[in-house]
């Protein structure tokens, strides 16, 4: 089981993340690639919860093919192409966590390949004894 490291020493995070997040050295580790709001079919939708929820349900897929579930996700980079978005964006992330806190790091960026996309999320997930 990953453990949460938030020093004393330093600043506490400043919502609902960890600073850090230990992870013992057996188990089973995946990696995401960056998911976009992409449906299968290659629609986009317009807006950015809907987007989000079509990124965490590709970053889902990933894990579950490895055997885990969101529950064993420690990690995600965020990056969104406007601040606006982000009380949106930090709603569907919570659900899609049922609001554990994990590291996490969110960036605004200046777009992506595509203009439509509006958000793009990369995981770590881990569990002792993991895998297929």
């Amino acid at each position: 089981m990953p453990l949460l490291n938030d020093p004393d020493s330093i600043h506490p995070p400043f919502g609902n993340y960890a600073h850090g997040v230990l992870i013992p050295e057996s188990g089973s580790l995946v990696l995401t690639s960056g998911q976009l709001g992409i449906c299968k079919n290659g629609a986009i939708p317009e807006s950015i919860a809907e987007q989000a929820e079509l990124c965490f349900d590709a970053v889902e897929a990933i894990v579950a093919e490895a055997g885990m579930t969101m529950a064993d996700v420690v990690q995600l980079r965020t990056y969104l192409t406007s601040r606006d978005d982000f009380p949106a964006y930090m709603a569907v992330r919570d659900k899609r966590l049922a609001n554990r806190r994990i590291a996490s790091t969110l960036l605004i960026v200046s777009g992506f390949t595509r203009p439509e996309f509006l958000v793009e999320v990369e995981a770590v997930a881990y569990r002792s004894g993991a895998g297929k």
